[in-house]
């Protein structure tokens, strides 16, 4: 297993935690457990961003920037509401 690979599951994991502390974060039955994963989560989501920030320093991450028009569209679709 490359350098690559392990960075993408690492990714992977780290989006299904932050999944699962967002989710106990919604369903929490008191302010002590929402505070809890509500802070497990602002941590997971730091990691999630060092792991992204790192796989595309290194190219084995890309985005392409959206069309305009794609997103014009979006923001028209979602005014009227």
């Amino acid at each position: 297993m490359d350098d690559k690979c392990i960075m993408e599951n690492l990714l992977l994991t780290e989006k299904g935690v932050c999944d699962l502390y967002m989710h106990g974060a919604i369903e929490s039955p008191t302010a002590n457990v929402h505070q809890a994963f509500n802070q497990a989560l602002n941590d997971s989501l730091c990691i999630q961003d060092r792991i992204y920030k790192e796989m595309s320093a290194k190219g084995w991450y890309q985005t392409e920037q959206a069309e305009q028009q794609k997103i014009q569209k979006v923001r028209n679709q979602f005014a009227g509401m």
